[in-house]
């Protein structure tokens, strides 16, 4: 039984698809046509990999016992017939788990032991170190296989109360939080810290990547989880207990973990699970549907957000409906509603945002391609117009234009010195960029905090590190944005200088906007600070923990510079293609004025057959021009048709 959010993936990963291959067969036109410069094929290729790589990460995240992993099951995994994520009663999901495909690596689960919390590697750097995690192969095919091996994210072993408070399940100051001893005085903990699962479900080889998380101790435990992969989910799905609404906990993660711009709202979804526990046979339907809109609307006031960003569903029924094919319960599930809000709410939105980079990608694309057929063309036409300004002359004043055409290229290689100093300066400013932007910088800028959160007992100055550390990163940034501006304003004096010389027809590139890598830093700033409460103080006293803390900070503070710097590469590298690939057409077109000069005094007749000859080339010059702009057409085309598979909530 196919269903709107399913349905939707599908089409969209078809579109995708398709666009990466119309991208591929564009730049090998482009190439069999000589059109392919260095910016060009940047660009293209940079294009081809953000369309086929994209991926789109939906956050399960909630308190215990509130139908999470079955929800998953319902809304993902149906079509295996039968429950794939562990979702018996009580805890399941112990560890927090990520769903992916990854076509280098085979269908398996691996398990980061729990034990590395007590290292100081943040997550990202076990990442790196795949032999690090215990693997076990999955049977894909198997679909009771499959489930028997993904109990094992459930996995629980029992510790001391010490060992359990070095890895961060165990506070002084919050024992009602706290794990129940057993007689023995041992402590139950989850035996995995991270679990990764690399699956070709069909959504998953499309790009979607599921995050489930497990509770609010698990969630506070890791600060990688709430400082970089929840904030960077697409979509978070909170989930409530239908019948309880939102407890103390529930309200706990919400405000200290969900809760970020306004401006994200339409990102968060809220969803009172277990509807089914209050279909009570002694009240109407009339009355059930009244009681599920009156705890929606008290939802939504005390989480303050809109009532329709509440969606009321049975994912237990749900999951049993589609299994069963039963149209009727999987109406009264209402998951349908929520998988209308992830495929055209959320999922719309992200596609809007991808296929408007695409053909804003294409435009600028055709723009500089076009740029360089006009000035083959042009030159052509210049040609012609010198060819015909010989017919009937001597051979004299045949020589003599060939002499000057020949101090014309002399006067043009002069020239080539002088764009090579303007570049010197160029690359000596954006090294200054990109050492702002580098490694050894971010490491001085992080210096002072990483001393302040490693150090042992309260965190007395760690609100003020933290505040100065990212006023310097700040600072660097708008730094940087200076120097482009900088850089922008010579690229423009000489471009437009080399226009009026050389007759070019150069154009500056659109300089990197630092702007949004400053509100990027802003919203981790803001992800971090909830740390900083009084509410966290004894958690920060631990070493280990403000440790994990600094180093998630760090990598995503670097991914984010990194991310920066590509797009000043790519700047960069647009506009020296561009100048390259002028020059080189110029000088081009000066070999060709000095060969049909020769060829005319060599053969009588010469002149006219080299006239023929170059309107032969600018009419070649005009199909060419004729067929980027057909083939550009249908990949900006495809925006609009990316748009209507993706229409707004």
């Amino acid at each position: 039984m196919a269903t709107s959010f399913n349905e939707q993936f599908d089409q969209l990963g078809t579109w995708r698809r398709e666009f990466a291959l119309r991208l591929k067969l564009l730049a090998e036109w482009m190439k069999d046509h000589d059109l392919l410069d260095a910016g060009v094929e940047e660009r293209l290729r940079r294009l081809e990999t953000q369309v086929r790589s994209d991926k789109v990460m939906v956050a399960f995240v909630a308190e215990f016992s509130r139908g999470k992993s079955e929800m998953i099951n319902a809304v993902f995994f149906a079509g295996y017939g039968r429950r794939i994520m562990p979702a018996s009663a009580g805890r399941t999901t112990m560890c927090p788990t990520e769903m992916g495909y990854d076509a280098d690596v085979p269908p398996c689960l691996r398990l980061l032991p729990i034990e590395t919390r007590l290292q100081p590697q943040a997550l990202m750097e076990w990442r790196m170190a795949p032999e690090k995690w215990v693997r076990f192969d999955l049977d894909v095919n198997n679909p009771q296989h499959l489930a028997k091996s993904l109990e094992k994210v459930a996995e629980t072993i029992k510790v001391t109360q010490d060992e359990a408070r070095s890895l961060g399940f165990w506070h002084n100051q919050s024992p009602q939080d706290n794990p129940m001893v057993d007689a023995h005085g041992m402590v139950e903990v989850p035996r995995w810290r991270h679990a990764l699962i690399n699956i070709a479900h069909p959504l998953l080889k499309q790009g979607l990547v599921i995050l489930d998380t497990p509770g609010l101790n698990a969630i506070g435990a890791e600060p990688e989880l709430t400082v970089s992969l929840i904030p960077q989910a697409h979509a978070v799905v909170f989930i409530l207990g239908a019948d309880t609404g939102v407890t103390k906990s529930d309200l706990s993660i919400w405000r200290e973990h969900l809760i970020t711009e306004s401006s994200e709202a339409d990102t968060r979804l809220v969803v009172l699970n277990k509807i089914d526990t209050m279909w009570d046979a002694l009240s109407t339907p009339q009355q059930i549907d009244s009681e599920i809109e009156r705890q929606k609307a008290s939802t939504a006031q005390i989480l303050e957000i809109a009532q329709d960003h509440v969606i009321a569903v049975s994912a237990q029924k749900g999951l049993v409906a589609k299994v069963t094919k039963d149209d009727e319960l999987l109406q009264q599930s209402c998951l349908l509603q929520l998988e209308d809000a992830l495929g055209n709410g959320i999922m719309g939105r992200r596609q809007k945002i991808l296929s408007q980079a695409m053909a804003d990608g294409i435009k600028a694309l055709r723009q500089e391609t076009g740029r360089v057929i006009n000035i083959r063309k042009r030159d052509l036409n210049e040609q012609t117009l010198e060819l015909k300004g010989l017919q009937g002359k001597n051979a004299t004043v045949i020589k003599n234009m060939r002499a000057r055409i020949a101090d014309e290229q002399s006067e043009f290689d002069v020239g080539g010195a002088k764009i090579h100093a303007v570049r010197s300066v160029h690359l000596k400013l954006l090294r200054e960029v990109f050492l702002l932007l580098g490694s050894s910088v971010l490491k001085r800028e992080m210096a002072e905090l990483t001393i302040v959160l490693t150090q042992k007992g309260l965190k007395i100055g760690a609100k003020k590190a933290y505040g100065d550390t990212f006023e310097k990163l700040r600072a660097n940034l708008k730094t940087v944005q200076s120097i482009v501006a900088e850089i922008q304003s010579m690229l423009n004096a000489s471009f437009r200088q080399l226009n009026a010389e050389y007759g070019l027809s150069l154009q500056a590139p659109s300089e990197p906007q630092v702007s949004g890598v400053i509100a990027e830093l802003d919203m981790i700033e803001r992800n971090h600070l909830q740390y900083l409460g009084v509410g966290n103080a004894f958690k920060l006293a631990q070493v280990e923990f403000s440790d994990r803390l600094v180093r998630a900070l760090s990598t995503r503070v670097r991914s984010v510079h990194e991310s920066a710097l590509a797009e000043v590469e790519l700047w960069s590298k647009t506009a020296a293609a561009q100048l390259d690939a002028q020059m080189r057409e110029r000088r081009r077109n000066f070999t060709r004025r000095i060969e049909a000069i020769d060829r005319i005094q060599q053969a009588s007749g010469g002149l006219e057959d080299r006239i023929v000859e170059i309107d032969q080339q600018v009419h070649t010059l005009s199909q060419l021009d004729v067929k980027l702009t057909e083939l550009t057409s249908y990949l900006i085309a495809a925006h609009d048709s990316a748009r209507q598979l993706a229409p707004s909530a």
